[in-house]
C-alpha cells in the first residue's frame, strides 16, 4: 500500500515552483477572504460553520467555501491533496489528526506558534489533541471541537411507547432493540458506509472489552488483544446489531439515519454527538424530544475524535486572513457558540458549559473527566486511533463482517490482523 505521506511528498517540487513564482508579489495588499475546505454539508454542520462565517465577516474577511460533500472527509481529503499537489493549498481545510501531521511533516503547513504562544493555547487544549496541531513545537493547525464517537440518539417518544429505559449493558442494549422490532419501528438507523459501522464498532469493542482492551488493541495495536476471544466476542456482538437495522441501509449517508430517529422512524442511532447537530437543525430539545446516552458500557470512557482546521502555508498577503481565522476559531466564545449548534463540545478546556443543553453539559463533563483519567482515547475509525492506512484497513474488515464477505469472527479476527499488519 502507498503510505499518504509517500503521495504528499511526490508534490513538493510543484510546491516549490509554485511558491517560487509567488513570491514576487509576497507584500502585497493583505488579501481579505478566507478560503475554507470542508465537508460540512449537512443542515446542522452548515448551521455550525455559520457562526465562524459570522465571526469573520465582523472582522471584514469574506468567506469561501471549498466544500466536498461525504461525512467521512474521504473526498475532501482526496480534494486536499490534489490542491496543495497543484501549489494552490486553501487558506485551511477541516482536516482530521494523522492528515495533518503528515502535511506538517512533508513542510506544508504554515506556522501559527507566535499567536499560540501568546494566547496560551498550550494550557488550555488537551495534550492529546496537541499531539496533532502542533509539530516540532510549532502550531500548524487548531483544533474547532471535541466530537466522542460512543454515543446512542434516542427518539423519547419512541422510546416511552416502547416502554424502554436508559440501557446499562450491551444485553440491556439488545432488549431495548427487541422492544423496538416488536413494536414495529425501526430498532437501529444505520448508514452502511464503512466508516459509519466501523465507528459503532469503535463503541461495541469498548464495551466488549473496556476501555482499557480497546487501548491495548487499538492504541497498542497488541496482537494477543486483536485476535483474542475478547475481539471475537465484539466481532459477535457487532454481528447482532445487524440484525435489527432496515433492509434498506446500505449507503445511506449518516444524516438520514439520524432524520430517522428525528421523525419517530427507528429509536435509535449509534453515532458521534455531530448527530445532535441535526437534531439541534431540526428544532428537536434534548431530554424532550431526544435522549444522549453512552453507548452502553462505556460510562467514564471519551472515544473522540476532534474537527481541526490545518493552516497551509499560504503567500505573505494571505497570511493575515489565516491569522484571523485562527484567531477567531480558538476564542472562548466562539468556542461555545460553535459547539452549542454542532453538537460537540469545545476543545478548550476553560470554556464554561452555560449555553449548553444537558447532552451538551454531559459531554463537556465526561471529557473533562476522562481526560483527568487516562481514559480519554482516540476513536480508531475516525484517525485518531492510528494513520490514515490502518484506519483504512479497520474499515475494510469491519464491512466486510457487516455485510456479511466475511462469515464468522473467527476469520473476521484473522483478517484484521493481516490488514493492520498490511497497512504499518
Amino acid at each position: 500500500m502507498i503510505q499518504f505521506r509517500t503521495m504528499l511528498l511526490a508534490g513538493v517540487a510543484a510546491m516549490s515552483l509554485a511558491g517560487a513564482a509567488t513570491s514576487g508579489s509576497a507584500w502585497a495588499e493583505d488579501i481579505k477572504e478566507v478560503q475554507m475546505l470542508h465537508w460540512w454539508t449537512s443542515g446542522g454542520e452548515a448551521a455550525a460553520l455559520n457562526v465562524l462565517k459570522q465571526d469573520l465577516a465582523k472582522e471584514g474577511y469574506a468567506w469561501k467555501d471549498v466544500p466536498v460533500a461525504g461525512g467521512g472527509g474521504e473526498a475532501a481529503m482526496t480534494t486536499l491533496k490534489a490542491m496543495v499537489a497543484a501549489g494552490n493549498p486553501p487558506t485551511a481545510s477541516q482536516i482530521l489528526g494523522y492528515f495533518a501531521l503528515d502535511y506538517a511533516e512533508a513542510g506544508k503547513l504554515g506556522d501559527i506558534t507566535e499567536l499560540a504562544t501568546k494566547q496560551g493555547w498550550d494550557k488550555s487544549i488537551p495534550a492529546a489533541l496537541q499531539k496533532f496541531t502542533t509539530t516540532d513545537g510549532k502550531w500548524g493547525a487548531v483544533p474547532v471541537n471535541i466530537h466522542s464517537v460512543n454515543w446512542v440518539w434516542i427518539n423519547k417518544a419512541v422510546m416511552e411507547k416502547i416502554g424502554g429505559t436508559e440501557p446499562k449493558t450491551f444485553d440491556d442494549f439488545v432488549a431495548l432493540l427487541d422492544k423496538a422490532k416488536a413494536a414495529g419501528v425501526v430498532p437501529l438507523a444505520l448508514g452502511g458506509q464503512p466508516w459509519q459501522e466501523a465507528t459503532m464498532f469503535d463503541s461495541v469493542v469498548a464495551s466488549t472489552g473496556g476501555i482499557d482492551f480497546y487501548k491495548k488493541a487499538f492504541i497498542d495495536l497488541d496482537e494477543s488483544a486483536l485476535t483474542s476471544d475478547t475481539m471475537k466476542k465484539a466481532f459477535d456482538n457487532l454481528a447482532k446489531l445487524r440484525d435489527y437495522t432496515d433492509p434498506n441501509y446500505a449507503g445511506r449517508d449518516w444524516n438520514l439515519a439520524t432524520a430517522m430517529v428525528i421523525n419517530g422512524e427507528a429509536l435509535v442511532q449509534v453515532m458521534g454527538d455531530w448527530a445532535k447537530g441535526e437534531f439541534n437543525a431540526a428544532k428537536k430539545v434534548a431530554g424532550t424530544d431526544f435522549l444522549c446516552y453512552r453507548f452502553p458500557g462505556t460510562d467514564g470512557a471519551v472515544i473522540y475524535n476532534t474537527d481541526m482546521f490545518a493552516m497551509f502555508d499560504v503567500s505573505a498577503d494571505r497570511k493575515a486572513a489565516q491569522l484571523a481565522l485562527a484567531d477567531a476559531t480558538m476564542s472562548p466564545s466562539f468556542q461555545s457558540a460553535f459547539n452549542v449548534v454542532k453538537g460537540s463540545v469545545p476543545a478548550r478546556m476553560d470554556v464554561p458549559d452555560t449555553d449548553f443543553d444537558i447532552c451538551g453539559k454531559k459531554g463537556i463533563a465526561d471529557v473533562k473527566a476522562a481526560n483527568a483519567a487516562g481514559n480519554f482515547v482516540g476513536s480508531m475509525a475516525q484517525n485518531y486511533a492510528q494513520p490514515p492506512a490502518i484506519a483504512g484497513a479497520y474499515h475494510d474488515v469491519v464491512t466486510k463482517f457487516f455485510h456479511g464477505e466475511i462469515k464468522s469472527s473467527d476469520d473476521a479476527v484473522k483478517e484484521l490482523l493481516a490488514a493492520i499488519d498490511a497497512a504499518k
